[in-house]
């Protein structure tokens, strides 16, 4: 490895947008190699200690990983804005879910809710407990293992109405994504990256997080369902 390999562990939801960002990196003379994985375990691995240069999470797990000792104080670079979508399976009928009133009902009437363990879950889960019917559902709630799509489960019919971040369902064969949440409940997470406090590489980390964050990457936030920060 040279001084411009790094190495990286981010959750699903940034994998695809970190391809794309790989290999301009590679393409303006540095490497980088990173492994995405559900973000619990991400977090958990960079609270080990494991040797990584950066981690790309949720902006609260980055934030909870500084205040640990775990991410550089400082070094916290938002990168991307991303909203949760809802799906089905391709071919399934479509629920209406263009309002509150109408996604309630769709859930309400839902045979399996599909959902993560990632911020959005967390936010969904609350969204259930202020309408009051998350003992209604909950024999119906679904929670994808971590790492696993959501995507993944509505594909083989396990989950009949799942919601998870628009990238992590846009690219997945065998779903129809219909929609985002309605106006007023909408679930954005914002994702940040942030140099891991075992990187013995910090500087050539910083560089790598100035090109993530710069216009350069833009097109390949857009282009995988999620907006610059």
């Amino acid at each position: 490895m040279t001084e411009t390999s790094l190495t990286g562990i981010s959750s699903m939801a940034t994998r695809q947008i970190l391809v794309d960002v790989a290999d301009a990196w590679r393409h303006a003379g540095g490497e980088f190699a990173f492994e995405s994985v559900g973000g619990v375990e991400a977090a958990q691995r960079v609270r080990d200690g494991e040797a990584f240069d950066i981690a790309v999470l949720s902006a609260e797990a980055i934030d909870k990983l500084v205040a640990a000792g775990r991410i550089v104080a400082g070094s916290k670079t938002d990168l991307a804005h991303s909203c949760v979508a809802i799906a089905v399976r391709a071919g399934a009928p479509r629920p209406t879910i263009a309002t509150e009133a109408a996604l309630r009902e769709a859930l309400l009437s839902a045979r399996t809710i599909g959902y993560s363990t990632g911020p959005s879950g967390v936010a969904l889960q609350k969204l259930f407990e202020r309408w009051g019917i998350t003992e209604t559902i909950r024999a119906r709630l679904v929670q994808a293992p971590p790492g696993v799509p959501v995507g993944t489960l509505i594909a083989r019919g396990e989950v009949a109405l799942g919601f998870q971040q628009l990238s992590e369902l846009m690219h997945l064969e065998g779903i129809a994504v219909i929609g985002p949440m309605p106006p007023g409940l909408e679930i954005v997470t914002t994702f940040s990256a942030g140099i891991c406090t075992a990187s013995t590489q910090a500087a050539a980390a910083r560089s790598l997080l100035r090109f993530m964050s710069s216009p350069a990457a833009d097109d390949a936030k857009r282009r995988h369902g999620m907006q610059p920060a």
